[in-house]
This record gives structure tokens, C-alpha cells and sequence, in this order.
């Protein structure tokens, strides 16, 4: 699913070509906020959208945080966490858990550094209006997923593709 200028959407069911297609004939600003939760697949689809100097990736605050309290411990510690990623302080984050071992905090380690460029100073972007979060395009998916779990309703995969682009068509307002 493509969320442009905070309004225009488009989705498409298992057909990433034309998302991409679609999305790179839109008018594209200089710089693009591209906002994901980490998933290889979204950030490969994101190298597609525009030039790469027009690109601002940027790691899903609220999947940063959900990964941040997947290592468990001290509440206290993990408060500081959050406080260090949301200023993007990310080596300060990281000493936190100097000399911890268990899978959870290698994963998060781990997670925090393949992503690290994408991590930026959230406060601040918060501030001057930037994108730190894909919730308004999650919330979409999940009121199309409602539609297609309607009590009595047959869907067939090959008519997912329509009802999305229906949806879509009403979230933009091209119908009333």
C-alpha cells in the first residue's frame, strides 16, 4: 500500500510492480519520507520509489519501540532506551545493554544496527512535521481487512485486487 501527501492511496494485492509503477508516476516532492518497519521486503520495494537522493527512510517509531521492549528487563533501562532512540542517540542506546548476551538483546543489537542509518533524531522530526510513523497506512490495511472479514462475505483472491482498489478510490474521495 502507497500513501502519498497524506491523502491519495493506492494499494494493490501481491502486485508490486504496479505499486511501484503507480507510485513513481505520482508527482513526487524533492524529498520523499519513506517510512517502514523494518521488513527487508518493504525497504527493497522502497529503493524503487523515486532517486535515491530524493529518499528520507525512516524506521517506524512504533516498531522501534515495540523491538525495544522485545529484550524485557528493567522497565528502567528500557525507558532509557526509548529516551536515547527517540533523540536518535543510537550508540547511547546500545551501551545499555553492554555485556548482555541473551537472543533478545543480540536481536535487538542487531536490528538497531542494520537500521541504524533510518533511525533519526524522532523529536526533532516530530517537531518539524516529518513522518515518523506508518500507523495512517496500518490503519488502512486494517479497515480494508474488516471489509473483507464482513460476516457472510465470499471474497475470492482473484477480486482482492478490485475491492482494494475500490477502497482506495473511496479513501480519495474519487467517489462518493
Amino acid at each position: 500500500m502507497s500513501l502519498l501527501h497524506g491523502q491519495d492511496c493506492a494499494a494493490f494485492f501481491q502486485e508490486n510492480d504496479l505499486l511501484l509503477a503507480w507510485t513513481n508516476r505520482q508527482p513526487l516532492g524533492r524529498v520523499i519520507t519513506c517510512v517502514g518497519d523494518g521488513h527487508d521486503g518493504i525497504w527493497n520495494l522502497i529503493t524503487q520509489i523515486g532517486e535515491s537522493f530524493q529518499r528520507r527512510e525512516v524506521l517506524d517509531w512504533y516498531h522501534l519501540v515495540e523491538n525495544v521492549h522485545k529484550v524485557g528487563g528493567s522497565n528502567k533501562r528500557l525507558r532509557r532506551v526509548e529516551s536515547y532512540l527517540w533523540n536518535g542517540e543510537i550508540e547511547l542506546a546500545l551501551a545499555e545493554f553492554e555485556g548482555f548476551q541473551t537472543k533478545p538483546v543480540v536481536n535487538f543489537k542487531n536490528y538497531v544496527r542494520k537500521h541504524s542509518e533510518r533511525i533519526p533524531d524522532y523529536g526533532l522530526y516530530q517537531d518539524l512535521g516529518i513522518c515518523i510513523g506508518s500507523g495512517s497506512v496500518e490503519s488502512t490495511i486494517k479497515q480494508i481487512g474488516a471489509r473483507m472479514k464482513i460476516t457472510g462475505a465470499q471474497w475470492k483472491a482473484e477480486n482482492v485486487a478490485q475491492v482494494l482498489k475500490l477502497r482506495c478510490a473511496y479513501l480519495n474521495r474519487a467517489i462518493a
